[in-house]
């Protein structure tokens, strides 16, 4: 296995010398009985992938699938050595508005689910509303009932997408707000929080 391992390394060096090297290289400082050195210079025309590679090593690669008894032995270890028993979760919560149970530091998933179903469903009607074409303006997305509610002036240059359905209770509306505010003209400042 050793000699194999050795004479695969050396073909592979030795290919790399005559392709770089020009009429082979160096011969060899020290030579090891019972091993033949060629130093016979070859022409760029017989230069081929499978000449560079040879036999064709690969580093780092298992041989053989890891069992099913070895897969648990690492993830649970032995019983009689070193024992890793299933640990109880304690930083599950329950959800505030839906009761579902969900990991701490975590959204609910069951109340995403419910937020991703309403937006892909807010997503398609401004694409049948309004096409694929850029989008200059800004997008207001009204729900039933809400385009009394709006005066004019907040309508104005800007595009709008009506809902046929009323607003869900948790899609608030100060969650459609800009969440950055205009510069003032005004170049005082005021101090907060003095009482």
């Amino acid at each position: 296995m050793s000699r194999n391992l050795f004479l695969s390394i050396t073909n592979f060096i030795r290919n790399l010398e005559s392709l770089f090297l020009p009429h082979g290289g160096h011969p060899p400082a020290l030579a090891l009985a019972g091993f033949q050195h060629d130093h016979s210079p070859k022409s760029s025309t017989e230069f081929s992938l499978k000449q560079l590679i040879g036999d064709g090593m690969l580093w780092a690669v298992p041989k053989h699938r890891r069992s099913v008894e070895k897969r648990l032995k690492r993830k649970f270890g032995h019983p009689e050595y070193n024992w890793k028993p299933l640990r109880e979760k304690r930083n599950l919560r329950s959800c505030l508005q839906c009761g579902h149970d969900h990991e701490m530091g975590v959204l609910c998933p069951f109340c995403y689910q419910k937020v991703l179903k309403e937006t892909e469903l807010m997503q398609s009607k401004i694409q049948e509303t309004l096409g694929l074409d850029p989008v200059d303006k800004e997008v207001i997305v009204l729900y039933e009932g809400e385009k009394a509610e709006q005066s004019t002036d907040d309508l104005k240059n800007k595009r709008i997408v009506e809902m046929k359905k009323p607003r869900p209770m948790w899609f608030t509306k100060n969650l459609l707000q800009k969440s950055t505010q205009q510069l003032s003209e005004t170049k005082e400042v005021k101090p907060s929080d003095l009482a």
